[in-house]
């Protein structure tokens, strides 16, 4: 995943999808989570060709997209590109498409840079903007424009010649300066518009470009290159400006903050480290103050408005950042070579208190609302130990799981993208390596612990907290406990197979409220969970809760009929035992042993296919009950909807015939085995433990 972006922009489908343009590439389409379990590149899209610039989203209407494409399309100077998905056309929309080829910019009429400005009113979703050395715009999706600002550069003219000089002249259209950089119009205002240029001006108009006033800071060095302008989502008055000279040998950070509209700025770089160039700034719509900074090395959040600035970790690799945005509670980032990257949920960085006294941080963290998705049936149905060359039937990706030094395993994702985690996340912060174990338990809106789990866990390591100092996160698979498994010590196989058995689920939680408690040390904190349904489907909360109590009813049969088994198993150990033990005065016993223990099989395999040789054996011999309780939960399961009345019909039916081999299995125990019993305990031979 090498992609060089430039710009991204994120529409309003769920799953949300994320749009950038690509270096030599197209543009692109990815969606932040696919069905599969992971992303594929079939489940991406190329909407244009938009190579080079920003690209801009309907917000009604995610089918239509609109990117800039100076280098990858035909039709002249500011190749704009309006994208239709529902008739997979383009069309040439260039606010003034004169051929540029040859021509030095001071040349030409409009100038627009490798990434001109693109953007749509967050007032009006017919209007669109685009910015070249003036700022146009458009109320017909790009069918014609009209100019609303004079020349907003410096447009000195010993900067607008041919690219390369006389020697080696570059006259592609790509290398035109002068021009604007950035553009947002006001949330809080219509008609506030601000753009910064790539000369180091900015401006700002009050009444709908009319009028324009420059409002530069002062202390911006002259020439710098403005990336971004922010406004806030809590104040129209406070606005960020972040801003780069690398290409004039000066890698210093330029950050900056107005809170009076742009009347004056004052530095926000406070300990931002020197080296690291500024490209984008972004604020949180949640919390005042939470800003994120993207840099040629990565991310830096500051929770206190620029004063102090911190390294975002989290597995994200060095590589240059161009853009940010956030999405409800993710963050978005478009890097210049390692493609996208999403950081799923922000939302300890807006608890976190601004302190560095780690004793007043709390212990658990507000999980944000989750909402219940499903995966394709068949998604990880190839996952092994090796290689998994397929997500799902008929899909083509690859990746391995990787065994961390905690015994946990990492899913490692070499040409598919890697979906949300799949459930809630919890986070919480333990101020020290703690000597006690850490317990979490869920609950549901009666106080019923549905699950638990511990950093003392040793033989599941995915059921493990983990119990690091600092920040720790643990996601909740949303489901409740899973079916008790066989017990592998009672099976009898001449080999050990390499198939593995499928790790057991339980019933997914239906949407509704939880607690989530934790206690660590002597310390405790709850905090609630809001479980929401997929918003695609149809299904009322009468529906998903008759759902679950039809799960929960065949989880629970389930986990008898394996109780069961593992019983006769253990009697039939018993018997074998016995038999061996059995003194010659009472070797009568044999006989009806032997014919105790056959009718034990023959509850055994009914309940289960004893013959199976390995967890993929499954086509050789008839399934046993616990094969179709089975399928029966993947009928119930496989979508979020009511159980059709047949699957109703036919679960009861198998419930029936599991409790009739119990009613068997219970009268085998009460009458030959305690006839047996109390022959074999009279010549001093333990009896059979059922």
């Amino acid at each position: 995943m090498t992609a060089q972006l430039y710009r991204l922009d994120i529409d309003n489908q769920f799953p949300y999808r994320v749009y950038g343009t690509q270096q030599d590439n197209t543009s692109i389409s990815v969606p932040s989570a696919a069905e599969w379990g992971v992303i594929t590149m079939s489940d991406c899209t190329l909407p244009g060709t938009g190579e080079s610039g920003f690209i801009a989203v309907h917000p009604e209407n995610p089918n239509i997209v609109y990117s800039g494409a100076v280098g990858s399309a035909p039709g002249g100077n500011g190749a704009l590109q309006r994208y239709d998905h529902r008739t997979r056309q383009i069309q040439m929309i260039n606010v003034w498409p004169e051929e540029s080829t040859g021509f030095a910019p001071k040349d030409l009429k409009y100038r627009f840079a490798w990434t001109f400005p693109v953007a749509f009113s967050p007032h009006d979703a017919n209007t669109i903007y685009a910015g070249g050395n003036h700022l146009f715009r458009s109320r017909n999706e790009g069918q014609s424009w009209q100019a609303i600002s004079p020349d907003l550069s410096r447009n000195e003219s010993e900067t607008l010649g041919l690219s390369g000089g006389a020697l080696t002249v570059d006259g592609a259209g790509a290398e035109q300066y002068a021009t604007l950089s950035t553009f947002v119009e006001s949330p809080h205002r219509p008609g506030e518009l601000w753009v910064g240029t790539d000369d180091g001006l900015l401006h700002v108009s009050r009444d709908d470009g009319n009028k324009w006033q420059n409002v530069t800071p002062k202390d911006l060095p002259e020439w710098s290159y403005i990336g971004a302008v922010e406004i806030s989502a809590h104040n129209a008055d406070t606005i960020y400006l972040s801003a780069t000279r690398y290409k004039l040998d000066d890698y210093n950070p330029y950050l900056y903050r107005s809170q009076d509209g742009g009347k004056s700025w004052q530095s926000i770089n406070g300990n931002f480290p020197t080296g690291e160039i500024t490209r984008v700034i972004r604020s949180d719509a949640i919390r005042p103050g939470l800003l994120f900074v993207g840099t040629e090395t990565g991310i830096f959040y500051s929770l206190d408005d620029g004063q102090q600035w911190s390294r975002m970790r989290g597995g994200l690799p060095v590589a240059p950042v161009y853009d940010l945005k956030i999405k409800d509670a993710d963050l978005v980032a478009a890097t210049h070579g390692r493609s996208f990257w999403i950081l799923d949920d922000i939302t300890p960085l807006r608890e976190m208190p601004i302190s560095t006294d780690r004793e007043i941080i709390p212990l658990l963290f507000t999980p944000r609302p989750t909402y219940r998705l499903k995966l394709q049936w068949a998604a990880g149905v190839f996952d092994g130990d090796g290689k998994d060359y397929s997500p799902a039937f008929g899909l083509a990706g690859t990746t391995y799981r990787q065994k961390q030094p905690d015994g946990a395993t990492v899913r490692r994702h070499l040409d598919v993208g890697e979906n949300p985690p799949g459930g809630a996340i919890v986070y919480y912060w333990l101020k020290s390596k703690q000597e006690s174990a850490v317990e979490l338990s869920i609950c549901d809106k009666t106080g019923v612990v549905i699950e638990s789990f511990s950093s003392a866990e040793t033989e599941k390591p995915e059921r493990r907290l983990p119990a690091n100092s600092g920040l720790n996160r643990f996601v909740w698979n949303l489901s409740y406990q899973a079916a008790k498994p066989l017990d592998p010590s009672l099976a009898t196989r001449d080999y050990e197979p390499l198939a593995q058995e499928p790790k057991g689920r339980g019933p997914a939680a239906p949407p509704g409220r939880y607690d989530i408690r934790m206690s660590v040390g002597g310390r405790s904190a709850t905090v609630s969970l809001l479980l929401l349904k997929d918003p695609r489907v149809d299904a009322t909360q009468a529906d998903l809760d008759e759902q679950f109590e039809l799960l929960q009813e065949l989880t629970a049969k389930r986990s008898e009929l394996r109780t069961h088994v593992d019983r006769i198993r253990r009697m039939k150990r018993q018997l074998d035992d016995l038999i061996q033990k059995l003194p010659k005065g009472a070797r009568r016993a044999v006989s009806s042993t032997i014919s105790i223990r056959k009718k034990l099989e023959v509850i055994e395999n009914t309940l289960v296919d004893t013959r199976r040789e390995s967890p993929r054996d499954e086509l050789r011999h008839p399934a046993g009950l616990d094969d179709t309780l089975g399928g029966m939960m993947w009928c119930v399961t496989m979508s979020d909807t009511a159980p059709p009345a047949q699957t109703r019909e036919v679960s009861v039916e198998v419930v029936r015939k599991i409790d009739g081999e119990i009613r068997k299995l219970n009268k085998l125990v009460d009458g030959p085995i305690a006839t047996l019993n109390a022959k074999v305990g009279k010549a001093g031979v333990p009896a059979i433990i059922a």
